[in-house]
């Protein structure tokens, strides 16, 4: 089909009385062409290919679509890279635009960006998390998350629990992770952090306003049912349940960790659509304050536990086995490194890798060694002593006169 402006032309010279004959030799076009565009003027021509489908590159892998879109996958990222995957090779447009009718309107109100200088603020926060199991079932996690304010720097990691040793735990490994200290970190108003606000005043618990001290930084808290004060780790949050999360196969919970850190160093390594850096190059600017020492981060990783009767401590749902002998008794535990330590006092009594499979008995060798000879009793009793003999103490008559009050003459 020819363009609207020789069109035009060839009309104009028909009407100037030239035959379609010479319009085609004048234009060096064909005689057909011309007689075509001046019979049919005022007509709509419609193109040869008109009403003939053409295949799209797309076409075969509509299916694995569709089956990603059941699984509640609508991020065209991840299509596109499980499609490329499968042997796609067109662009991310086409599966864009044929997503589009499938997504969900989303509407917000408009708020204002608020940018932080470097090393001034991180933002952290829980998320829960979905998956299934080999069997079907339907189990949720959480999910802590950390971002830094000026580099977006981020850290992910799933956990059995949301209390406060799983919350400072998540933090130092987060510090560690980024190198350094934020001066001021941004949460919500988590039951764990804070207790109350009076006055306008945050009223923090004991423990975790220790815990910041001790770490150098300031806890903030963002404006009540004003999510989008902490926007980037609100982000963060629908960014890994909708990006990281789908479909993705793991072990247990120490391979969905390994792989959340990958997943972090993996997109901290492209260029950010908002800042136009990368995450871990601008980390590397961000003047953060000096870690605590060892032995001040690791005070902070201690719970306590009373060992059971059958001489079994639990954590985070795995109930680890300890010699028989310190049965009802407290103790310190903690993970750290990859293993999980119990300690009597300053004893270390159990060191073994953590087990990560929920409601598995890991036993100790030897852990009931001794218990029959002793008939299940760990240290002996206090008791008294029987004597076939009477034995009594012979004093003079002196002593007892000054127990009785009476002075003795002579």
């Amino acid at each position: 089909m020819i363009r609207s402006g020789l069109i035009t032309m060839i009309r104009e010279k028909s009407d100037q009385g030239k035959s379609p004959y010479a319009i085609s030799k004048e234009l060096g076009i064909s005689e057909n062409t011309a007689k075509k565009y001046i019979d049919n003027r005022g007509k709509t021509l419609k193109h040869g290919l008109s009403g003939k489908l053409k295949g799209s590159k797309l076409d075969p892998f509509k299916q694995d679509i569709e089956n990603y879109m059941k699984q509640g996958i609508l991020n065209c990222s991840v299509i596109f890279e499980r499609l490329q995957e499968k042997g796609y090779n067109g662009g991310i447009t086409i599966i864009k635009d044929y997503i589009k009718p499938f997504r969900p309107l989303n509407t917000r109100k408009a708020v204002e960006r608020y940018e932080t200088p470097p090393g001034k603020q991180a933002q952290m926060d829980w998320g829960i998390v979905h998956y299934v199991d080999g069997e079907g079932k339907s189990h949720k996690t959480p999910a802590f998350i950390m971002i830094m304010g000026n580099s977006r720097a981020k850290y992910v990691e799933f956990t059995k629990r949301c209390d406060y040793y799983s919350l400072v735990r998540c933090m130092l490994n987060a510090f560690e992770y980024f190198g350094g200290v934020p001066e001021t970190v941004l949460t919500d108003h988590m039951k764990t952090v804070v207790i109350r606000v009076e006055s306008g005043k945050a009223i923090f618990h004991t423990r975790f306003s220790e815990f910041a001290a001790d770490m150098g930084f300031v806890p903030k808290l963002c404006r009540v049912r004003r999510p989008q004060t902490k926007g980037k780790v609100e982000r963060l949050v629908h960014y890994v349940k909708d990006n990281f999360l789908p479909g993705r196969k793991f072990i247990d919970l120490e391979d969905l960790n390994n792989q959340a850190i990958e997943w972090c160093k993996k997109v901290d390594s492209k260029i950010h659509g908002t800042t136009g850096e990368i995450p871990l190059k601008s980390l590397a600017k961000e003047p953060l304050l000096p870690l605590p020492e060892a032995s001040t981060r690791d005070h902070y990783r201690w719970e306590t536990r009373k060992v059971t009767r059958d001489g079994f401590v639990s954590y985070d749902g795995v109930r680890y086995g300890v010699d028989w002998q310190y049965s009802n008794r407290e103790v310190r535990v903690r993970a750290i490194r990859g293993n999980f330590e119990v300690y009597d006092g300053e004893v270390r009594i159990l060191c073994r890798k953590i087990e990560h499979t929920s409601g598995k008995i890991v036993f100790l060798r030897g852990q009931y060694q001794g218990l029959a000879e002793k008939e299940g009793v760990a240290f002996p009793m206090a008791y008294g002593i029987k004597s076939d003999t009477l034995i009594v103490d012979k004093r003079p008559l002196a002593f007892y006169d000054e127990v009785m009050g009476v002075r003795a003459n002579g």
